[in-house]
C-alpha cells in the first residue's frame, strides 16, 4: 500500500479548519457519518491539539475508535488520552468536558459492531494491524 500518510494529514487540516470555522454547523456530519472535535493536551508538549474523529453519540457520550486507518503505530491522540483522560469534545455546536477511557474487552465486543456499522472500514483496519484497536469511550465530565 503507498505511503498516504500526507494525504491523510492534509484532509485532517481541512476538515478541522472547516468544522472551526463553522462552529460545528459544516464537518460534524459527512453522508450518514458523525464527527467531533477532539481537544486534548499532547504528552510531550503540554500543547492542545485538535483533533476530527468519526463518532457515535450515546446519551452522555461518544464512542471513538482508535484506528489510526489500520496503522500499527496508535493514533497520538490516543496516547495524549493516555497520559491525560481529560479532553473537551465540540460536537456540531456545542463543547463538553470529557473523561477519556478504553472499553473493556467485555464492553468491546459489544461497541465494535456499531462503530464498524458506522464506517465498513473499520473491518479492514482491524484485518491490517497487528495491535488491538481500542474502542474509546468519552464521557460527559462530572
Amino acid at each position: 500500500m503507498p505511503n498516504i500518510r500526507w494525504l491523510i494529514a492534509l484532509q485532517t487540516r481541512l476538515h478541522r479548519f472547516v468544522y472551526l470555522l463553522t462552529g460545528g454547523r459544516l464537518g460534524s456530519r459527512i453522508f450518514s457519518m458523525r464527527f467531533l472535535l477532539l481537544y486534548s493536551v499532547g504528552r510531550k508538549t503540554g500543547l492542545e491539539r485538535i483533533t476530527p474523529l468519526l463518532c457515535i453519540p450515546e446519551a452522555g457520550r461518544w464512542l471513538v475508535a482508535g484506528s489510526n486507518g489500520g496503522d500499527d503505530r496508535p493514533p497520538a491522540w490516543l496516547l495524549n488520552l493516555r497520559a491525560r483522560p481529560e479532553a473537551r469534545v465540540r460536537f456540531e455546536t456545542e463543547e463538553q468536558a470529557v473523561t477519556a477511557r478504553e472499553a473493556c474487552e467485555e464492553e468491546s465486543v459489544e461497541l465494535w459492531p456499531k462503530l464498524e456499522a458506522s464506517y465498513s472500514y473499520y473491518g479492514n483496519y482491524r484485518e491490517r494491524t497487528a495491535r488491538r484497536i481500542p474502542v474509546v469511550i468519552l464521557e460527559a465530565a462530572r
